[in-house]
């Protein structure tokens, strides 16, 4: 085993590790104020093969390292077999690499996963990243004064600091804006709006789960198209969609879904959001039982900022306004609730039309999320 500064790594094998390596993060950062754990059920799905679909599709490591018999880091290397094909890459991806504020320890727990990589071919390492861009990617490098959301990295300032001082170098960058909710829109995007409903196209408004289940499949297909040209997309297979579906649609508000469908009842647009749940999570340390999710719950009602989680336009209906009738209800929903300000979620720094909405709405950039990159070629 690899050791350095009476430091160990240990590969991750067995349910005990798993649960160790699962729940480090709460260990490593609880003092940390601003962190905001995930909901570790939802972990424990990500890493079980039998629920998470995505496994099948690449090599996966894992590592602990422990001093003293304490764990003290972790880390993930993924070789997306099917991605990399695709795109005819031999790249190597880190997820999930968490540490105590040393960087002699982030050093050990990545050179392992470099070593790993070059053993099965790969010439390039990317990371953090997951298996796609539906899970957190990145590292966090600016606006820490602002409480992390759900299904975003959430870590210490360190972490980025360690990476570029061992060589890495900015990917890709994702951005994140902060838009206040306006009492009323400008004139211009209502009469966008009467413009377009003149063409066939029709807002779905809900008031039940019932009633958005049968566009759950529609929707995460207008996903895959629509995103595919993105960096680090795979596409979603049915079974991803339910799974993804069954996650989420419990805790989804009606008020904050909204689609868009043309005369043949295809789905063309959609937005979902969700009142910010981040205080729940913290206060519910990430656990939903026996009483988290409750407290998750509360938050989320006493909440006064909405969280954008997912839209898309059908790349044929893109540049025609059809964004404008999602927005108007949208927000029209959000000022009816009380909700103060929007954080847009993650955006790719190089999607120029979502990034031109959010500074239409006054949006402020506030939060930087990069991946980093370095060759493996020696």
């Amino acid at each position: 085993m690899p050791t350095t500064m009476n430091t160990q790594l240990v590969e991750v094998t067995g349910k005990r590790l798993l649960r160790t390596y699962i729940y480090l993060p709460k260990t490593l950062y609880h003092e940390y104020v601003d962190w905001v754990p995930p909901i570790f059920q939802d972990e424990f799905v990500f890493h079980d093969p039998a629920k998470n679909e995505a496994l099948g599709h690449a090599d996966v490591v894992r590592y602990l390292a422990f001093r003293n018999d304490r764990p003290v880091g972790r880390v993930m290397g993924i070789i997306h077999r099917t991605y990399n094909e695709k795109h005819q890459e031999k790249t190597v991806r880190f997820n999930q690499l968490d540490c105590v504020e040393d960087p002699a320890v982030f050093q050990l727990l990545l050179s392992r996963i470099e070593s790993w990589g070059r053993s099965k071919g790969c010439d390039r390492i990317i990371g953090p990243y997951g298996f796609s861009d539906k899970d957190p990617q990145g590292y966090q490098v600016e606006g820490y004064e602002f409480r992390s959301l759900i299904a975003a990295p959430s870590h210490p300032p360190y972490l980025p600091g360690f990476l570029s001082d061992l060589g890495y170098q900015k990917e890709v960058d994702c951005v994140s804006y902060l838009f206040p909710v306006p009492e009323k829109l400008p004139q211009v995007y209502y009469q966008i709006a009467e413009r377009l409903g003149k063409r066939t196209l029709r807002l779905k408004e809900f008031t039940s789960k019932r009633q958005i289940r049968p566009y759950i499949i529609p929707v995460f297909r207008l996903v895959n198209e629509a995103y595919a040209p993105l960096f680090g997309f795979v596409p979603m297979s049915d079974t991803e969609i339910v799974k993804f579906a069954n996650q989420y649609l419990p805790i989804l508000d009606t008020d904050f879904v909204k689609i868009v469908v043309n005369e043949h009842d295809e789905v063309v647009a959609f937005v979902v959001a969700m009142p910010n749940m981040s205080r729940g999570l913290q206060r519910a340390k990430g656990e939903l039982f026996p009483f988290g999710f409750l407290k998750i719950l509360y938050s989320m009602r006493k909440a006064n900022q909405l969280d954008l989680l997912l839209g898309a336009v059908k790349p044929s209906y893109r540049g025609k306004g059809v964004a404008v009738l999602l927005a108007i209800s949208l927000l029209a929903a959000a000022y009816r609730r009380g909700m103060k300000k929007i954080d847009s979620h993650l955006i790719l720094e190089t999607n120029a039309l979502m990034r031109a909405e959010c500074e239409n709405l006054d949006g402020q950039l506030h939060k930087r999320y990069r991946v980093f990159q370095k060759s493996l070629v020696t």
